[in-house]
């Protein structure tokens, strides 16, 4: 997946060094001419790296600038990903300008939210949406035939660029995707999540990939775009998630679309939860009550909140809220609700515009427990203690498939 925040420190090598010296110059650069040289640098190592299936010197580089240099990080990250989701490619003496797209849809149930192979008739309405609404002119389009969740997608920049390179060769002879998906990872069932549709689009190098890129008359906007893709794609997607309100993004370049999705969908998590709770349970959301904690090893990295019923210590459910990019929490502003951007403000409007009113904002930082047995996350009680979230002994046992 997209890069947010790597994990722990790991073991600096030379390439890792020179990564990171490199990140450093081109951030401190002051001309377009010395931001070549070293974009030139850093585009030829991680090239080197991508090919040699070494992520963790591309992780290891990052996690260090992420600590010293948050711009350098972001230089160093974009030129990762750039690499990962877009090539060149040279087929019958033309040349190809090749991006791997990621089509969201943010979706929420009180059931669960299907992951499966696409009918060939979808994949023809995906296509022609495509073609009439967001790629330019002479543009070539491979459409990946599977509705991916989170746990299906690349996760690291090596397999990015894999997928891109499968992607680019069909997209560009107009032959059939050839990927194995037969063996696909289970999806985590969770009750607000994004899915995906994953394509890449080709274009004649130096030539518009976008409508919004094109000039008059064949331009088109963005907002233009969005509005045409989410009529047209509104009724394919419906029969795709019965069951399931949802909402469709612009199809953008990979990692981009990656972060937006998981933007989106952390206030939907929020919402799906209070209403799984009054579906499972009968509890009105002003019934219930939540504790919301901070966790992370040195800093933040997501916060977990708690539902239990209105005078319950007990924690019945939990929902994480991920950090992402520079979301960054001082130690001393864990709780604080000054700040409208910060992620607190946002999971106690959130919880609020869901109906819920009593919220429990803990200024401590948790260490980020899991289960031990089952892998759950634990969750923070009013007390400061991290605990399982339990649903009563009489609750449904598990979500109904509505599919």
């Amino acid at each position: 997946m997209a890069v947010h925040r790597t994990k722990g420190l790991q073991r600096s090598s030379p390439e890792v060094k020179k990564l990171v010296a490199d990140a450093i110059s081109l951030a401190a650069s002051g001309s377009q001419i010395e931001d070549r040289f070293w974009e030139e640098r850093l585009n030829a190592r991680l090239m080197r790296l991508l090919k040699s299936q070494n992520q963790n010197v591309i992780d290891a580089a990052l996690d260090q600038t992420f600590r010293i240099n948050t711009v350098a990080f972001e230089v160093l990250a974009d030129i990762a990903e750039t690499l990962a989701e877009s090539m060149k490619v040279e087929d019958e003496g033309q040349e190809w300008d090749v991006l791997l797209l990621a089509m969201p849809i943010v979706a929420h149930t009180r059931y669960q939210i299907p992951s499966e192979p696409l009918p060939v008739n979808m994949v023809e309405s995906t296509a022609q949406a495509i073609h009439s609404l967001i790629a330019a002119t002479d543009t070539r389009l491979a459409i990946v035939p599977w509705l991916y969740s989170i746990d299906q997608m690349p996760h690291s920049h090596c397999q990015t660029r894999i997928l891109t390179e499968a992607l680019a060769s069909a997209a560009i002879s107009g032959k059939d995707v050839k990927l194995e998906l037969r063996d696909m990872s289970e999806t985590i069932a969770v009750l607000a999540d994004p899915r995906f549709i994953i394509a890449a689009l080709s274009a004649p190098s130096g030539s518009p990939i976008f409508k919004w890129q094109e000039e008059s008359p064949a331009r088109q906007e963005r907002g233009v775009s969005l509005i045409g893709w989410q009529n047209a794609m509104q009724d394919p997607i419906a029969s795709l998630l019965p069951g399931c309100e949802f909402e469709l993004l612009l199809p953008e370049a990979y990692f981009t679309n990656c972060r937006l999705a998981d933007k989106h969908v952390r206030p939907l998590s929020i919402r799906a939860a209070v209403n799984f709770l009054e579906s499972a349970l009968g509890i009105l959301p002003a019934g219930l009550s939540c504790v919301v904690g901070a966790f992370g090893q040195e800093q933040a990295d997501e916060y977990r909140i708690s539902f239990s019923a209105k005078g319950s210590a007990e924690v019945m459910y939990g929902v994480i809220w991920p950090l992402y990019d520079r979301e960054s929490v001082a130690s001393d502003a864990l709780n604080d609700l000054s700040d409208d951007e910060s992620p607190i403000k946002k999971i106690c409007d959130a919880l609020h515009d869901a109906g819920v009113e009593d919220v429990f904002r803990h200024a401590m930082l948790f260490d980020p427990e899991f289960c031990d047995d089952c892998g759950a996350p634990l969750c923070p009680d009013r007390s400061g203690e991290a605990v399982h979230a339990e649903m009563p002994g009489d609750a449904p046992s598990q979500q109904p498939l509505f599919h």
